[in-house]
């Protein structure tokens, strides 16, 4: 995995879970619009959509760096829709990440016993 395609997945991973954190922020947010005078709908509004639109731009250039199948793609941002997906997307883009450093370490080790 190349440096690019290694920062497309850690920015991913990076913006997920505070993306998820606004969603549930929001949510939280607009039950207490209705429920109480405490209106921050509009500035939780604003930072989740900020959040969200970091995500699916970060989301594209991921899929396209990683080249994932159109499952893997459309399963990332279906994650970014659900409320509590961003957290799930976070794990298991951790995961994917750790896999290919291991895979590039054996590659690289691979190289070295064939080269000697």
């Amino acid at each position: 995995m190349d440096l690019k395609t290694a920062s497309a997945i850690r920015r991913l991973r990076l913006v997920s879970a505070p993306e998820a954190v606004s969603f549930l922020l929001l949510l939280v947010c607009s039950v207490l619009k209705r429920t109480t005078d405490f209106n921050a709908v509009p500035v939780m509004g604003m930072v989740h959509g900020v959040l969200f639109i970091l995500y699916v731009i970060f989301w594209l250039d991921a899929w396209f760096r990683v080249k994932w199948s159109a499952r893997t793609g459309i399963w990332f941002f279906v994650l970014s829709v659900l409320p509590t997906g961003g957290f799930f997307a976070e794990r298991r883009l951790k995961r994917e990440a750790e896999d290919a450093v291991i895979a590039s370490r054996a590659r690289k080790a691979q190289e070295g016993i064939v080269n000697a």
